[in-house]
């Protein structure tokens, strides 16, 4: 069922107290005034619309002669503003215009946890360290059955299979940003010095507001109130043994993550990170042409940002999800770069911090937000 919104073709979707339970609707919306601001969030729905971009048919200039390169297109701030308003649970938002000077955000400064976000600061520093001279891009790494980690991790088997496996820097970095695979990404972080070195990366680029945990094993151990056993990462063990947990305990250990995320960040840091990221001030010109190339192939989330965006746009992405407990996700994430086909970029970050809408009303939202970045290019 389409709709009007500002003269455009949207698609909405409503979630009242049904979809908690799994059930959608479709219903009319029509965003409120940026004056409305202080209306508190409807307590029993939500609707999510998702827009079809209107796309430039003429080329722009990129440049301070562009009249969006110094300010935020009219009407995206409070576009903006109502998706994230009208969703539930705790999310962040920012868009930052990676060729100019603006940027927008909603609960920009929090800290939200970042899950698998977090794999795009492991092959940064892993880069860096190329770029130093310090790791090459053909060192081969050892993978052997006590590195496997666990939750996705298809290498887990092949070592199984072969007793061990190894693989180049190069092959780790493509397989933990586009598959994110867990053990790729733990055996990335062992080879270039573990988490201090990526903390140590951070701090010499002052990327700010972005922390990064002990690594995936320790990380989700830690979330679900377990101290990690190796066996874990056979099988289904992890999962079993966390069952097997008081619910206070489980609990306990979600409330205080999410209290103060070891691996939190803020969706402005982020979107500063990537906008520093495309325009080639984090890494040399040879490793940020190959890190934005290996974003460009990841297949994860293909129903978040990228669904939102128009033919002709191009995206770049990590995604990041995390555990489960009661019908609550903690860290339900995507973040990117958007190119229009003019050339125009755009950082966009989607972070829920908690959430119990179900999937398809969470990648309803992300898409309404790239979609939205989309329709107000131009104006």
């Amino acid at each position: 069922m389409k709709f009007q919104l500002s003269g455009r073709p949207l698609l909405a979707m409503t979630m009242s107290a049904a979809v908690l339970a799994g059930c959608v609707s479709s219903a009319a919306i029509v965003p409120p005034p940026r004056s409305q601001a202080a209306v508190p969030r409807p307590a029993g729905s939500v609707t999510v619309p998702i827009g079809q971009p209107v796309r430039s048919t003429m080329p722009r200039p990129i440049g301070p002669l562009d009249p969006g390169f110094r300010r935020a297109p009219a009407g995206l701030t409070e576009r903006i503003h109502f998706l994230w308003r009208a969703f539930p649970g705790k999310t962040g938002i920012a868009v930052q215009r990676i060729d100019g000077e603006w940027a927008i955000a909603e609960r920009g400064g929090d800290l939200f946890p970042q899950q698998s976000v977090s794999k795009l600061w492991v092959s940064l520093t892993a880069l860096d360290a190329v770029d130093q001279g310090r790791v090459r891009l053909d060192q081969p790494v050892r993978i052997g059955p006590e590195d496997l980690t666990l939750f996705y991790q298809p290498l887990a088997a092949r070592v199984r299979a072969q007793g061990s496996v190894t693989m180049t820097v190069r092959q780790l970095i493509e397989t933990a940003i586009t598959q994110s695979d867990n053990t790729a990404n733990d055996s990335l972080l062992r080879t270039i010095g573990g988490p201090g070195a990526v903390r140590a990366f951070m701090a010499k680029k002052d990327l700010g507001a972005i922390r990064f945990g002990p690594g995936e094993r320790l990380l989700q151990s830690g979330i679900a109130g377990m101290a990690w056993q190796q066996s874990y990462s056979v099988a289904r063990n992890f999962e079993a043994a966390r069952a097997a947990l008081a619910p206070a305990t489980r609990r306990a250990a979600m409330d205080n993550y999410l209290a103060n995320p070891i691996d939190g960040a803020s969706p402005t840091a982020i979107a500063s990170a990537l906008a520093r990221l495309a325009r080639g001030t984090l890494l040399s010109p040879e490793s940020t042409d190959y890190l934005l190339g290996v974003m460009s192939r990841t297949k994860s989330g293909p129903k978040r940002l990228k669904a939102g965006l128009p033919p002709g746009w191009k995206f770049l992405h990590k995604t990041g999800t995390g555990q489960n407990l009661g019908g609550m996700t903690a860290g339900y994430n995507d973040i990117g770069i958007a190119t229009a086909p003019d050339g125009t970029r755009y950082a966009i970050v989607v972070m829920m911090g908690t959430t119990t809408s179900p999937i398809p009303a969470r990648m309803a939202l992300m898409q309404a937000v790239s979609s939205a970045v989309a329709e107000f290019h131009g104006r």
